[in-house]
């Protein structure tokens, strides 16, 4: 049995199964399934029966694919690389789409919003005094990143003149290139690239646009406060356990006399993954889920009576993609799920994407050239 093939074709299925069952925790209960809804309906029935459904339908689709990803790994040991994990996102995405798709119908028919006080809320202070900014977690990421580099320095001038620079599923070297300091340092200018594009992010949405409640914006500001602080250190962390798996495939490209495994590399980036996903659930999507402590002796506010406005006519493709051109926000959140996405109507985010998307593609080439 390849233990790198059931990594991919079945504990990988089963943490993207557990991941995608979780999600809807995640969420503010007045997004249910990223469809924007009153404080009043956050328990309506039909949402809590969508959700049940959603989860039932997740589950079952992961168990089949998990066994299936089993059976393809240790039985019939056929050569599918990523198919698995895929049809697994596929199957997710079916299931929210469904339950999507229910709880929008149900809006409409039962007029949620009909008769409501809308309203859009700002904390102008979460600009004029910020929370800080925690630089020091970004320690570890860093500290990685120099230590590797420092390694690869002492190693390069005993490296031979043709080095490794792919693997197979068993750790053992099937691709070799030339020594130079691209094809050398490989992991360290992707440790560097990663560490800064974490840590830019990171800023980014440490200073996106607050989603208050206009019923208590005072609490919601709050909130919203500890979850940016929060997310900040998950995602600086997440920053150095990727740091480490690079460490790891490193190793490997400047000692192909040791055998290193797949499963070494991949382990510090899903524990990096398990540390944000556990933060995220403790925080809920815009803190939506941390208790506050008592403050001028009471613990909420009184509600002004307004509720969110419903602004689902700006969600598109399954409320993935936020498009709203009077919007000067650059970062939004999610509407399901945990993080930011970018507002597709403001050019700058556009800008933004492109050049996380095109930046990597054009490095590499000149890395490895």
């Amino acid at each position: 049995m390849n233990s790198a093939d059931v990594l991919v074709n079945a504990f990988i299925p089963a943490v993207l199964t557990a991941v995608a069952w979780w999600l809807p925790s995640l969420t503010r209960p007045t997004l249910p399934f990223g469809v924007r809804s009153p404080d009043a309906r956050a328990d309506a029935p039909a949402i809590a029966e969508q959700r049940r459904q959603y989860r039932r339908q997740v589950a079952a689709s992961g168990a089949v694919l998990v066994t299936i990803g089993v059976l393809v790994s240790s039985v019939f040991r056929f050569d599918m690389p990523g198919v698995i994990p895929l049809l697994t996102v596929a199957a997710c995405l079916a299931a929210y789409s469904r339950a999507r798709v229910a709880v929008m119908a149900v809006k409409r028919r039962e007029d949620w919003y009909g008769g409501l006080r809308q309203g859009v809320v700002a904390d102008t202070a979460l600009h004029t005094d910020p929370e800080r900014f925690p630089w020091i977690w970004a320690v570890p990421a860093l500290l990685i990143c120099i230590g590797t580099t420092v390694l690869g320095v002492l190693r390069y001038p005993s490296l031979p003149d043709r080095i490794p620079v792919h693997f197979t599923g068993s750790g053992s070297a099937d691709r070799f290139a030339a020594r130079s300091i691209g094809t050398a340092f490989f992991p360290v200018f992707a440790q560097a690239a990663l560490t800064v594009l974490l840590l830019a992010l990171t800023w980014l949405s440490f200073r996106a646009r607050a989603d208050l409640d206009p019923a208590r914006p005072a609490d919601s500001a709050r909130r919203h406060r500890r979850f940016s602080v929060r997310t900040a250190i998950s995602l600086l962390l997440l920053a150095g356990f990727a740091n480490l798996s690079l460490l790891a495939g490193a190793w490997g490209m400047w000692h192909a006399d040791q055998r290193v495994s797949p499963a070494l590399i991949l382990l510090p980036i899903l524990a990096g993954l398990v540390v944000v996903i556990g933060i995220a659930v403790r925080t809920g999507q815009g803190g939506s889920r941390l208790r506050l402590p008592v403050q001028d002796g009471a613990v909420t506010e009184e509600s002004t009576g307004i509720v969110r406005r419903d602004d689902d006519q700006y969600w598109r493709l399954l409320g993935s993609v936020y498009v709203n051109r009077a919007d000067p926000a650059l970062l939004v959140q999610k509407r399901f799920g945990i993080g930011w996405t970018v507002n597709f109507g403001n050019p700058r985010g556009v800008v933004l994407l492109l050049g996380l998307i095109l930046t990597p593609v054009l490095i590499v080439p000149l890395l490895l050239h």
